[in-house]
């Protein structure tokens, strides 16, 4: 049997009360499904999860399976089920696409239901309608584009949150770490059909007796809504939402260069909290973030933000926030953090923090970091090509990293993620997976975040967000770097006057 973190909309950032593996192990990490056996339970993590999966399960009866960069998820999870095992899937809870990827190697068994869910009495919540001045097209416009290569008879359903929200410009507050609403819709020539959550009955039976072709995107519908739609079902090979949505307007550009210019300031402010205060916690530095990001006139966390003390900052994905962990002099602080303000856009930001003085070896490595992400920031400068992929630059990033002595350090994750309404959002990507071997393009926006741990010690990670503009990268954030823990002896000539281009105090 096959667990999953997600729901029935597929979203990466699912609350725990609507997550089926962490109810069976305990995992509370965004990403990272479980395969129940009869011999032990498997649980898939990538390098961001290595360390805290190994804290949060009962290893008596779960066995963490650490994906190392380049091993790709379903092949391992194939690797585990016999050939002659049927695998159980909850069909509302995985893509048709992983679906077909899985049929192809071994036997599977669609169920309709999940016994983890709970019933939820669903409200209707009010969804707010952005004006045009945030989005730069309008909701007509958007569909009029969609929409010019259809036929009568063709319709396309966006079963994607992000990309519904995108299309209708609009967002919802009200949970958290998210601005996006929830529902689908069947877009044809003549209509825009909405479904919000509360109506899925109505959408079934829309979906059975439809008498359009849909095209729909396999990465984005359930199984189970796909097999309603029979040969009515029509694969879409080019997802023209996903794409437009990635190339930010103009409009949207200058909402995201404001909304990074007060997260800007709510870090700063929380800088000079750290070290302005005596016995302060992981969790009183996060709860006093939030309070700064909602003086900035935030609606909420793009996610949970991560305050990491000492061996905790090694864990990439740390998000306790502990009330014990009390932070004294010499300690390293890694702090990852993003808000929502009124355009529903996500900003993402990392930076590392000391009390006091650093040690020999935090500056060490900070300044490595450091290094790594000036010489990404600028690659489009160094390698003066037409196009420039993310999976360049992060290969880059990588043999710069291997081709030093980092005392047992490793970057363990991608070099960064597209941002969007989601705080996730692709395209584009800066990784060493396939679908990062696309070219930026203009509009692009995403992140650069380095980073070196090593469990039992200490990470350090330096992220900006930024986008892609004629040819070059630019960034959002200009959020200082920490001039104590920067070593000056190992930046060379082009470094020092790279980092002129940012804050340093």
């Amino acid at each position: 049997m096959l667990v999953n973190s997600t729901n029935e909309f597929l979203v990466e950032y699912n609350t725990l009360e609507e997550n089926s593996r962490y109810k069976l192990t305990g995992f509370s990490g965004s990403a990272g499904e479980a395969l129940v056996t009869p011999e032990t339970i498997y649980l898939f993590v990538d390098g961001r999860y290595h360390i805290q999966a190994d804290l949060e399960v009962d290893r008596n009866i779960v066995t963490v399976v650490k994906l190392q960069t380049g091993q790709k998820y379903l092949d391992e999870l194939i690797n585990k089920i016999p050939n002659d095992a049927v695998l159980g899937i909850f069909s509302k809870k995985n893509s048709q696409d992983k679906i077909e990827k899985l049929a192809q190697k071994r036997n599977l068994k669609l169920l309709d239901t999940d016994p983890f869910d709970n019933k939820y009495n669903l409200k209707r919540t009010d969804n707010i309608i952005l004006d045009t001045k945030l989005t730069g097209k309008s909701t007509k416009e958007k569909i009029s584009i969609i929409t010019k290569n259809l036929e009568e008879n063709e319709a396309i359903y966006v079963t994607d949150l992000d990309e519904v929200s995108y299309l209708f410009n609009m967002r919802n507050f009200s949970q958290n770490f998210s601005a996006k609403i929830k529902a689908k819709a069947i877009i044809s020539k003549s209509e825009a059909i909405f479904f919000t959550q509360d109506k899925a009955e109505e959408l079934t039976d829309y979906l059975k007796n439809t008498t359009y072709n849909i095209y729909t995107d396999k990465t984005s519908i359930n199984a189970f809504e796909y097999n309603l739609l029979g040969t009515k079902a029509k694969e879409l090979t080019h997802n023209p939402v996903k794409m437009m949505k990635a190339q930010k307007t103009p409009e949207e550009l200058a909402h995201l260069k404001d909304a990074f210019r007060r997260t800007d300031i709510a870090v700063n402010a929380i800088r000079d909290f750290i070290n302005n205060n005596e016995n302060i916690s992981e969790y009183d530095i996060a709860t006093q973030l939030e309070k700064e990001f909602y003086n900035q006139g935030a609606k909420g966390l793009s996610f949970n933000s991560i305050v990491a003390r000492n061996q905790n900052s090694a864990l990439a994905h740390y998000s306790k926030s502990s009330k014990d962990e009390i932070v004294k002099n010499g300690d390293l602080v890694l702090i990852d953090c993003g808000a929502y303000f009124e355009g529903g856009l996500a900003t993402d930001i990392t930076r590392v923090f000391v009390k006091g003085e650093p040690h020999k070896k935090h500056k060490f490595i900070y300044t490595y970091v450091l290094k790594a992400f000036l010489h990404a920031f600028n690659y489009c400068k160094t390698h003066k090509k037409e196009k420039i992929t993310g999976y360049e630059i992060d290969e880059y990033v990588r043999e710069f990293f291997n081709s030093k002595d980092l005392d047992g350090f490793v970057f363990n994750h991608g070099l960064g993620h597209g941002i969007g309404i989601n705080v996730h959002e692709y395209p584009p990507s800066l990784s060493s997976g396939e679908f990062a071997k696309v070219p930026l393009l203009d509009g692009e926006c995403f992140s650069i975040e380095p980073g070196l741990y090593k469990n039992g010690e200490f990470g350090v990670r330096l992220e900006n967000s930024c986008y892609y503009e004629n040819g070059q990268i630019h960034s959002f954030v200009r959020m200082n770097y920490e001039k104590k823990l920067i070593d000056y002896d190992m930046l060379n000539d082009e470094e020092k006057e790279w980092l002129k281009e940012f804050e340093v105090k």
